[in-house]
C-alpha cells in the first residue's frame, strides 16, 4: 500500500458512532508519531461529523493538509432517519424532547411534497448545539450553560431531499447538499413546515464530492495496514 504521511496522505475513514471528528484526528496523529518516531505530524479532517453521525470522514496528513479547504468545499451526500412528532433543543436525540405534536393526517406523499420545498438555495440557522464559533467560543458551550445567544443564518444549497420511507413516527431520507449544511437544522425546519416537529435520529455521510463511503476504511484497518507495512509492534491506546 505504501504510506507517506509527512509527504501527504488523503485517507477515507468510516467514522464510528460516538467518536468526534477530532477523536479520529487525535488517535491517528498519536499513532503515526509513535510508529514513525516523529515529534510532530500535521493531521486534520475536512468536514466535521457529529458524534452521533457515522460515515465518510476525509483525513489529510502532512503536506496534504493544505488541501483541506478544497475538500471542505465539496458537496455532501447523507442518508438519515428522523422522528416526526416531536422536537428537541439539539435537533437530534442527544437531548430529550421538549415538545410533542399530533401526526394524524401525515403520509409519505405529504412528506415528499413538503421536502421538495427545500430544494435550491436557502437560509439556514445552525443548531445551538453545534461547533459554530460565537465570540471565539463553540456554540454548544452556550447551549449547555443555558445561555441565550443568536446564531446568524447562512446560505446553503439543497440539491436533493428525498423522503424514502415513512413508518410513523420514523422517516428515512436522502440528502445531497452544499458545504456548511446542517442536516439537523434541515430536519428541524422540515418538521416545522409540516406544522409539526421533527428531530434527527440517525445520520450517515455517504459521499463527499467524488469520494464515497464504499471506498473508506475503518481507523483500525488503516492502523493494521501501517503495522503490517512497518513491522512495528504497537502497544499504545487505539
Amino acid at each position: 500500500m505504501g504510506f507517506h504521511f509527512q509527504e501527504g496522505e488523503v485517507l477515507l475513514i468510516n467514522k464510528p458512532l460516538d467518536w468526534t471528528s477530532f477523536d479520529v484526528v487525535n488517535s491517528l496523529r498519536y499513532f503515526i508519531r509513535k510508529v514513525y518516531n516523529l515529534k510532530k505530524i500535521k493531521v486534520g479532517h475536512a468536514g466535521t461529523l457529529d458524534p452521533m453521525a457515522s460515515g465518510l470522514l476525509i483525513i489529510c496528513t502532512g503536506k496534504m493538509t493544505k488541501e483541506i479547504n478544497r475538500f471542505q468545499g465539496m458537496d455532501k451526500v447523507y442518508a438519515g432517519q428522523m422522528y416526526i412528532g416531536a422536537t428537541t433543543p439539539s435537533y437530534d436525540k442527544e437531548t430529550e424532547p421538549d415538545r410533542r405534536f399530533e401526526t394524524k393526517g401525515l403520509d409519505l406523499e405529504k412528506l415528499r411534497e413538503k421536502s421538495r420545498l427545500f430544494l435550491g438555495e436557502t437560509d439556514q440557522v445552525p443548531p445551538l448545539y453545534s461547533a459554530v464559533k460565537i465570540k471565539g467560543k463553540r456554540a454548544y458551550h452556550f447551549a449547555r450553560e443555558k445561555e441565550k445567544v443568536e446564531l446568524k443564518s447562512r446560505k446553503v444549497k439543497i440539491y436533493k431531499f428525498d423522503i424514502l420511507q415513512y413508518e410513523p413516527p420514523y422517516a428515512d431520507f436522502y440528502v445531497k447538499c452544499s458545504k456548511g449544511t446542517y442536516i439537523r437544522s434541515l430536519v428541524r425546519d422540515f418538521g416545522e413546515s409540516l406544522n409539526n416537529g421533527a428531530y434527527l435520529t440517525a445520520l450517515k455521510r455517504t459521499q463527499i464530492g467524488p469520494y464515497k463511503l464504499s471506498n473508506a476504511f475503518t481507523l483500525d484497518e488503516i492502523k493494521e495496514a501501517v503495522l503490517k507495512e512497518t513491522g512495528y509492534t504497537f502497544d499504545g491506546p487505539k
